[in-house]
């Protein structure tokens, strides 16, 4: 890799046709996931020139479609798309990609107090209906405008009452309102098993508000937020889709190569990259994850609340598994945050294997060895001991140093001290990603994206 700084490092240097004119703009970008590689598009369009470096070997971040159990493309992170996350389904329509259903389940299991449950797939949905209802409720009156989270609290009408109730709301954990009402153990089991998957770590610590502000997404909707979270999938997977994108890119990307530092002023910023090159550029997007956030030092350092919400990281501490069964089995499957696998459901039939690959997920990453037959086969045990592992995998996203979490899920009182810290900024440093996101925040590409386009308009406004 060449050593150099990019055009428009230095500000007094003439242009190549000696005018004496500065040379056009540029932005270094720090990760190549969706927001990187957005924003960098967003970016090269305004005529700005623009260089993206990646710690890892490849493209895409946290989402990475990849070859495994036989050589099926299966997706280590990101999955499900949907037509109502409006960022992602631009680009899906962008570039002509097309999208397919997960399978519908035959047979449902949930487990409680150590008794296993059986049913249909609409006999689950039902139990869960109502215990949604009570952990979404509010999600009308405190997101009116779900991609603007916070409006009500910048809105000099809003009641203050409701703003009370609102700021209160993050506090406490998610399944909270269900202990004080009249569930049975069964029904707070159930709910447990769901938000432990969706929060990607112990439901004792999650912000109540993320739960509401996804049902707001949703039209309000429990039946729609598993629709938009478990149900369709891109045919030619994330890989399709981030390939494509970097496919428009004219600048560089750099693979393999860590950042070390970044210095930043309001001038521009100056970037140590881990081969000791210093790259210098009018400004700087950092698309780093929250757990990843620690393995760059900022110069000046980040603020204090920035220091600490790193620090302490957030709630995305689990896992998700692909297993391959023996036989064909459509199955979904829930258990309490305390067994390894809290959620698990059928993926793709192999008939001509004659197997069935299921996907779960779950709320600590040290709870299961991603890769070992005989820990996944403890964990499918929990619900059926006839289920024979064949294979397994992953990728596990905490332990990795350039993600340090799953998707960004929030502890109890980071919806209003999280993401939004990272959103101004006095110099030429800015933060993109899903983990800063308005609208899905953390959880889905959509987030990404979103973050990626308004992070670079910023900065294409700056350096007008």
């Amino acid at each position: 890799m060449s050593s150099h700084f990019l055009p428009g490092a230095d500000e007094s240097a003439p242009d190549a046709a000696g005018s004496g004119r500065s040379p056009r703009p540029s932005v270094l970008v720090i990760g190549a996931g969706f927001a990187g590689l957005t924003a960098a598009r967003e970016l090269e369009a305004a005529g700005i020139e623009v260089r993206v470096v990646e710690a890892r070997e490849r493209i895409g971040g946290r989402a990475w479609t990849d070859e495994r159990l036989g050589g099926h493309a299966l997706e280590m992170g990101a999955t499900w798309v949907h037509w109502m996350q409006p960022f992602v389904w631009t680009e899906i329509t962008r570039y002509a990609q097309t999208i397919y259903p997960s399978p519908d389940i035959e047979s449902a299991y949930w487990v409680s107090d150590g008794v296993v449950h059986s049913g249909t797939e609409h006999d689950l949905d039902t139990k869960l209906s109502r215990l949604q209802e009570t952990i979404v409720d509010g999600s009308r009156e405190f997101f009116p405008y779900p991609h603007d989270p916070l409006a009500i609290l910048r809105d000099p009408e809003t009641d203050p009452e409701l703003r009370e109730r609102f700021l209160a709301a993050d506090k406490g954990s998610v399944l909270d309102c269900l202990r004080n009402g009249d569930f049975t153990r069964e029904e707070i089991d159930l709910a447990d098993s769901y938000w432990s998957a969706g929060y990607q770590g112990p439901t004792a610590t999650a912000s109540p508000l993320m739960a509401k502000h996804w049902a707001s997404l949703s039209d309000h909707r429990s039946s729609l937020m598993d629709e938009q979270t478990l149900r369709f999938k891109l045919t030619n997977g994330m890989r399709g889709l981030y390939d494509a994108i970097a496919g428009d890119l004219r600048g560089e990307i750099t693979l393999g190569t860590p950042v070390r530092s970044v210095a930043h002023d309001s001038h521009g910023a100056r970037v140590t990259l881990a081969t000791g090159e210093v790259v210098a550029a009018d400004a700087v997007i950092v698309t780093a994850p929250i757990g990843a956030l620690r393995t760059i030092e900022f110069s000046p350092a980040l603020s204090a609340e920035q220091t600490e919400l790193i620090a302490s990281g957030t709630n995305s501490v689990g896992f998700k598994i692909w297993i391959k069964v023996a036989g064909r089995h459509s199955v979904i499957a829930g258990a309490p945050g305390r067994h390894p696998i809290s959620l698990l459901r059928s993926e793709y039939f192999l008939d001509d294997e004659d197997a069935t690959i299921l996907v779960g997920f779950g709320s600590d990453h040290t709870a299961i060895d991603l890769d070992d037959v005989a820990s996944a086969q403890k964990a499918v045990d929990v619900w059926r001991t006839d289920l024979t592992v064949l294979e397994c995998g992953g990728h596990d996203w905490v332990a990795d140093p350039w993600s340090g979490q799953t998707w960004a899920t929030l502890k109890s009182g980071q919806f209003f001290n999280g993401w939004s810290l990272f959103h101004d900024s006095t110099t030429r440093l800015h933060f993109a990603g899903a983990d800063f996101a308005k609208g899905w925040n953390g959880v889905v590409v959509d987030g990404a994206i979103e973050s990626g386009i308004t992070t670079a308009r910023k900065v294409m406004a700056e350096l007008r």
